[in-house]
Order: structure tokens, then C-alpha cells, then sequence
């Protein structure tokens, strides 16, 4: 997917503030962050949303949690973090590719507005 920003950062085309990467997986800054920490995780993959998935890449997804889980500790988030995923346009999703939003860093209220 060419056109997709998120693949363009994992392709290294455009630049992007890398957390953490791997073959599969890559961990971003959020550009507009809505917590003091903000990090976006995703696969490399081109996967549109949660819809999509196959069952196949499932597994995958299940690696994203433990990336998160994983860069929650090693930020601090010892209080308790968020973990999001939009899917599709009335749900919020606005890059049409699939990854995870990460926030905590302060005490995160719900519903979210």
C-alpha cells in the first residue's frame, strides 16, 4: 500500500519517532499525543483494520499486546495504561491501517470524549 502513511514509515520512506521495531512489528511516537505517553504499535503489514485480519495473522496481533504490554513497563506506566484500537470511520480509525494507540502517563477518564 503505497499511499499508506503507516506503511511509508515502516518502509522507511518517510521518517517516523521509532520505539521499537522488529521484522514484524514497529512502535511510534503519536504526532498528536492525548497522553504524556502517547505510542502508536502496528503491524508492518498492510492490514486495513481488526475486520480484515486473517485468521492467520491473529497471531501477529497478539505479539502487538505483548509489544505493549512490554514498552508499558519500560515507560513507567506502573499506574495503568490504555490500550485503543479504532476500526472503521464511524469508530474513529482515521489511517487506514491497523495498530494501537498506548496511553497513560496521567490518570485517563472514561468515556473518552
Amino acid at each position: 500500500m503505497s499511499e499508506c502513511i503507516f506503511c511509508m514509515i515502516a518502509s522507511g520512506e518517510i521518517p517516523g519517532k521509532k520505539v521499537y521495531e522488529d521484522e514484524e512489528a514497529l512502535a511510534i511516537y503519536d504526532i498528536n499525543p492525548a497522553a504524556p505517553v502517547h505510542i502508536l504499535v502496528m503491524p508492518k503489514t498492510h492490514i486495513t483494520s481488526i475486520r480484515e485480519a486473517s485468521n492467520e495473522q491473529l497471531a501477529l496481533i497478539g505479539r502487538l499486546h505483548g509489544i505493549m504490554r512490554d514498552l508499558a513497563k519500560q515507560f513507567g506506566l506502573n499506574e495503568g495504561f490504555r490500550i485503543v484500537n479504532n476500526c472503521g470511520e464511524q469508530g474513529g480509525q482515521t489511517v487506514p491501517h491497523l495498530h494501537f494507540h498506548l496511553l497513560g502517563g496521567r490518570s485517563l477518564i472514561w468515556p473518552p470524549g
